[in-house]
């Protein structure tokens, strides 16, 4: 198995809507997006698989020393070797690398955040550094791109954090910050406890207004000269948006069970949307 064919598998067994959303792209723009988003897989998996902090901690030390080798030509992982073949030709800076793994190491370090601003940091470092990396592979002409592929980012963060509600406290995380919490009157132990009433579904209906915000803001943001290299973002976003839009019909019953799309629905989101855009 090549590095690129690695990556290629990485990303089918993910079953992330992110793979529907390059499958229309060019061969070459493909190979690089699928890179990436592997790398992305791999450091993730550090946090959510690795149940000594420590130990994470040093296999994320590795892998940001694995970045570093990616510019010395001398990077030993499969998916490092396949970035080495696209970071120059689609100048990827492996400093945003780096911030990846930083937002990662977040997680080790807190499972709780005060307030929205507190989160931003962290939405800003696994999603939406993604999304400005994404926007170099895709091309854009206009600079006006970067602040869409960023929202977005957010919006796509935002989005997973209301899904995953459930799923993330199971892990010890609660992501909704503190100060939200209290206004809606939810506390901590409620959502440890998978329970819930009103007062969870008119915080998370909250949530969901603020990540559809981003979404619309991104999209505005998006330069028509642009629109066409960006697609893959657009298919990202209808699937995405569709799902929280299944999440709200279902009362945000997120606390114990996750909701998806199925991959048909998933692609035929993605070709009618590709065609569209």
């Amino acid at each position: 198995m090549t590095p690129h064919e690695y990556c290629q598998d990485k990303a089918a067994k993910s079953g992330s809507s992110f793979y529907y959303s390059f499958m229309f792209l060019p061969p070459e723009r493909r190979q690089a997006i699928t890179a990436l988003y592997a790398f992305c897989r791999e450091v993730d998996d550090v946090v959510d698989e690795c149940q000594d902090a420590q130990i994470a901690r040093t296999k994320l030390d590795w892998w940001r020393n694995e970045v570093v080798r990616v510019h010395s030509g001398e990077p030993t992982h499969p998916v490092t070797l396949a970035l080495k073949d696209v970071v120059g030709r689609f100048n990827l800076p492996l400093e945003q690398l780096i911030e990846i793994i930083d937002g990662m190491e977040m997680d080790l370090m807190q499972s709780r955040y005060l307030d929205f601003k507190g989160l931003q940091l962290y939405c800003y470092r696994v999603a939406s550094v993604v999304g400005l990396l994404a926007a170099e592979i895709f091309g854009y002409q206009d600079r006006q791109t970067l602040k869409y592929a960023h929202d977005l980012g957010m919006a796509f963060q935002l989005t997973n954090i209301i899904r995953d509600v459930g799923e993330d406290a199971r892990r010890g995380r609660i992501y909704l910050p503190i100060d939200e919490l209290q206004r809606f009157k939810v506390p901590a132990s409620q959502i440890m406890e998978g329970r819930h009433d009103d007062n969870f579904r008119e915080l998370m209906a909250f949530q969901a207004a603020r990540a559809r915000k981003y979404y619309d803001q991104a999209l505005d943001e998006l330069p028509a000269v642009d629109r066409k290299n960006q697609r893959p973002g657009l298919v990202m976003a209808a699937i995405y948006r569709t799902l929280l839009d299944e999440i709200e019909r279902d009362g945000f019953l997120v606390l114990d069970r996750r909701t998806s799309l199925t991959p048909m629905r998933k692609l035929w989101i993605a070709g009618s949307t590709w065609v569209r855009a």
